[in-house]
């Protein structure tokens, strides 16, 4: 199954792709818009597996290049606000063929581009056209042999780890593993036609990308693309677009909260049928507030860009959602090991491994990391992937994530899984953001530390709070450093990193 094949399922005259401002793009539209596409990069040679990198802003037009290039050969979205070194890193080591600009809009990709001998092709938004609509100035890149359309098993997106410590990885998702994410994250949500995502993710994202963009083709429905993420510009989109759903990280659903109570008119003119969030643990008082202000039911899921994204999820009603919980698996199959390598039985905790349609069968030319990140099944059949998390399943099949390996702060030989505390201090009425993170002790090993932002007009001492988590926590886990910040530091996606989050605050 590819890409064409999610096409094929909407209605030529619905709508597909819209924007705030813009009139929306229909099926029919979009369907000419790939074929085109695929056409003149086959003209110049592009085709299956060949990696053209996409560097365009948020929106529509960004929306309509991946789908079109994705199914006709690789993509590969990179994040606008790269530096110069960085472009020039990731198109080296993607090898890319091509890049995609917008035209006459500054960016040091193209000068990295240009110096590298990769062919630009300047990307030109069409006015008083449908959202998405867009034309491609391939300049005096030559033609060729026409490149070949792609297969199943062909690579349709590129994608890279957000590496910490070590060099990023490369992800290569086929054909196969985003049609098949697509249709379990349709499934999962009960998605229809009738459905409006408004997307507020990063494009460059898998959780943008395969959540909003694909999940939505897959199901008939439509995606509103906006610039990229505002809080104080979501409501007038939430009541201009009138959508039935949006997903976002937790950061984004916290932001929102915050400016929530000055706008009660869209809020209560919303017709939400649910909210969904994924990509980090959302917190339970989170959950609990987003439901109470928009009277629907926030679905939280599990994913990973292994996995072009979803693993596990949460139901709608009149199916079970736990806070604190991504629920049952939803598409690959998904169980706990233990460090030998056998499966867990029920109710013990393990690592988190998965496998299926959706997940890649390994890194780009990096043996090491495949080596270690994939394990044979110990009753024999094909590996799994080890997604470095730890959970648990209680008895009716929901997974809890009760830490990540490499964030296990150990603490004189204590264990401590930092969500624990995170859940405990959220549960505070003054704090708004937690991030809890280990920091070095010259006794201990690490001690916990934990970077706070407070909720507008709210104060509360550190004393205090570490008195409020002692109530809660036993004596170890409670924070011995508490950090106050206007904001935590975050990265690209907008995700809230704990991995070198000490050294970032100067605490390494």
């Amino acid at each position: 199954m590819t890409l064409s094949d999610l096409l094929a399922k909407g209605n030529d005259t619905d709508a597909v792709l819209a924007a705030p401002d813009r009139g929306p793009m229909s099926y029919a539209r979009l369907r000419e818009l790939c074929r085109w596409t695929a056409e003149n990069l086959a003209r110049h040679g592009l085709g299956a597996n060949d990696r053209i990198a996409i560097v365009l802003p948020n929106g529509p037009e960004m929306a309509a290049s991946f789908v079109a290039v994705a199914s006709a050969a690789s993509a590969a979205p990179l994040n606008p606000t790269y530096k110069a070194a960085e472009f020039e890193f990731h198109l080296c080591d993607l090898g890319a063929k091509a890049i995609i600009l917008a035209a006459r809009i500054e960016t040091p990709a193209r000068e990295v581009a240009l110096r590298l001998g990769i062919p630009v092709i300047e990307l030109e938004r069409v006015p008083d056209s449908p959202a998405g609509t867009f034309d491609l100035d391939f300049g005096a890149m030559p033609t060729k042999g026409s490149g070949k359309a792609p297969g199943g098993d062909d690579i349709a997106l590129v994608l890279y780890t957000s590496g910490t410590t070590s060099r990023p990885k490369i992800v290569p998702l086929s054909q196969a593993n985003l049609h098949a994410s697509a249709a379990h994250i349709s499934t999962t949500l009960s998605l229809a036609p009738g459905d409006r995502c408004l997307n507020i993710m990063p494009l460059f994202h898998i959780h943008g990308l395969i959540a909003a963009v694909l999940s939505s083709i897959n199901a008939g429905g439509s995606v509103t693309c906006t610039p990229g993420f505002n809080a104080m510009t979501f409501f007038t989109w939430l009541e201009g677009t009138k959508p039935s759903w949006y997903t976002a990280v937790p950061t984004m659903h916290q932001a929102i909260l915050e400016r929530a109570g000055r706008h009660p008119k869209p809020i209560a003119a919303a017709r939400l049928r649910f909210i969904r969030s994924s990509s980090s643990s959302l917190p339970p008082p989170v959950m609990q507030r987003l439901e109470q202000t928009f009277s629907c039911p926030v679905i939280e899921s599990y994913g990973m860009t292994e996995a072009a994204h979803q693993m596990t999820s949460n139901q709608l009603p009149p199916g079970a959602r736990k806070a604190g919980s991504v629920g049952i698996p939803a598409g690959p199959e998904v169980r706990l090991m233990d460090a030998t390598g056998a499966f867990v039985g029920a109710s013990g905790e393990g690592e988190i491994v998965i496998r299926g349609a959706n997940v890649i069968q390994g890194y780009e030319a990096n043996p090491r990391a495949n080596t270690s990140a994939f394990v044979g099944d110990p009753n024999g059949g094909g590996g799994w992937f080890r997604t470095g998390d730890e959970g648990i399943f209680d008895d009716d099949g929901f997974l809890t994530i009760s830490g990540r390996i490499k964030e296990i702060i150990n603490r004189g030989g204590e264990k401590i899984a930092p969500r624990e505390v995170d859940n405990v201090l959220m549960g505070h009425n003054a704090v708004a953001q937690v991030v809890t993170f280990g920091v070095s002790h010259p006794k201990l090993g690490e001690d916990v530390a934990a970077a706070i932002v407070l909720r507008e007009g709210m104060t509360i001492s550190a004393h205090e709070l570490r008195d409020f988590a002692a109530a809660h926590l036993a004596a170890f886990k409670v924070p011995r450093r508490l950090i106050f910040l206007d904001e935590i530091p975050r990265g690209e996606t907008g995700k809230l990193q704990r991995i070198g989050l000490a050294e970032k605050l100067g605490l390494g």
